[in-house]
């Protein structure tokens, strides 16, 4: 299921980003050539007009085939040069370039319209000012420490903690809203090594379960593995939601670029480090835990996906957006078109190089998985 799950995301915002593209070329009347989901090997196409449409066998990418994007003598000087990318004015090409991105963007802007005025499930602390709309006050289970008692007993992140009892200790804890994070903790932490009973809710249905804490987990203390957290629902009238979700796609925007911003100053002074940053299976992981916490939270996740995305791409490095359209400024700044060559040699560097890193973050992600 996370895997799918996974492909299912991945491919909804890459087909997002590349609509982008695709629809302001059109508008501007560029030639768009091919329109594909993934790479390597056709799984499936079709041609509609101009275009090729399709899917290819590796989901982890796609492309839209801008005539004169990577210019040659054909789309340059060929009988429809006048329809290539690389002959339109400077304006439109940055247009189409950055149009990726900026769909990425209201896509996240659509999901967050659309979680917040449906109900969205979160933490208390993080909508202060709408806590007169929460409502189903609950202690819920964030996380699970692979191969820890909590692990072991079959429970899963978005488990509900009804309560606690200690075997041969004071009565059962009941987890209700009034209850601290901190107490439950506490409360395992002084079973020290007795039989714990735990009642949890899964959905609709009520769990039992007996385990005994163990050390080793938490520094110093009794634990069973298990991240805690205040959870409430509250949801907006839709009208709210579109301003709400405006104000909030812009501060994680924000956020996200002073993230990328620190990472990279951290990482020039030799301080960053690759763990701090996940592939494609260390966010398929990601996918699968926030769709255990509830279908709300895979679209918040979904929406912060598609905002590093967009992010990603404003980076002007070779072969992104962000390094495609610091080519156009710099062909205005020297009022000459730089050599069609050099610029497809740099784009296809800039492209194997992060290729590699892809590869290189991919092999770190497995290797979390089994250690």
């Amino acid at each position: 299921m996370t895997i799918i799950l996974f492909l299912i995301v991945l491919a909804i915002l890459i087909f997002v980003h590349e609509l982008g593209h695709f629809l302001l070329a059109r508008a501007c009347h560029v030639r768009v050539d091919e329109f594909k989901i993934g790479f390597g090997p056709k799984l499936v196409k079709w041609k509609r007009g101009e275009t090729e449409y399709g899917v290819n066998l590796i989901p982890f990418g796609g492309f839209v085939k801008i005539f004169g994007e990577n210019p040659d003598e054909e789309s340059t000087h060929g009988p429809h040069a006048k329809r290539s990318f690389v002959n339109q004015k400077r304006w439109k090409q940055v247009l189409v370039l950055v149009a990726g991105v900026t769909f990425n963007f209201l896509f996240a802007w659509l999901l967050y319209i659309g979680i917040f005025s449906t109900g969205i499930n979160a933490a208390p602390e993080d909508f202060p000012q709408y806590a007169d709309r929460f409502t189903n006050e609950r202690v819920m289970i964030v996380a699970i420490s692979p191969g820890s008692p909590a692990d072991k007993a079959g429970i899963k992140a978005g488990d509900v903690i009804h309560s606690i009892a200690v075997e041969n200790s004071k009565p059962a804890l009941t987890a209700d809203s009034r209850s601290l994070v901190t107490e439950i903790q506490n409360v395992l932490n002084a079973s020290g090594g007795n039989l714990i009973t735990l009642d949890y809710v899964r959905g609709d249905q009520d769990y039992t379960t007996s385990l005994k804490a163990v050390t080793g987990i938490t520094e110093g203390k009794y634990a069973i593995g298990i991240g805690l957290n205040k959870a409430v629902t509250f949801k907006l009238p839709v009208l709210t939601s579109v301003g709400v979700a405006l104000n909030y796609t812009w501060v994680m925007i924000k956020n996200t670029v002073i993230g990328l911003y620190t990472f990279v100053a951290t990482a020039i002074v030799g301080k960053a480090h690759l763990s701090d940053i996940s592939g494609p299976v260390g966010i398929a992981v990601y996918v699968g835990d926030a769709y255990q916490l509830g279908f709300s939270t895979l679209l918040l996740f979904t929406a912060l996906i598609s905002i590093n995305l967009g992010v990603i791409n404003l980076i002007p490095f070779p072969a992104l957006d962000g390094g495609r359209v610091f080519f156009v400024f710099l062909e205005a700044l020297l009022r000459r078109r730089i050599p069609a060559k050099f610029t497809n040699t740099v784009n296809l560097v800039g492209f194997v190089l992060m290729m590699l890193l892809m590869v290189v973050v991919t092999w770190q992600d497995i290797a979390k998985l089994v250690m």
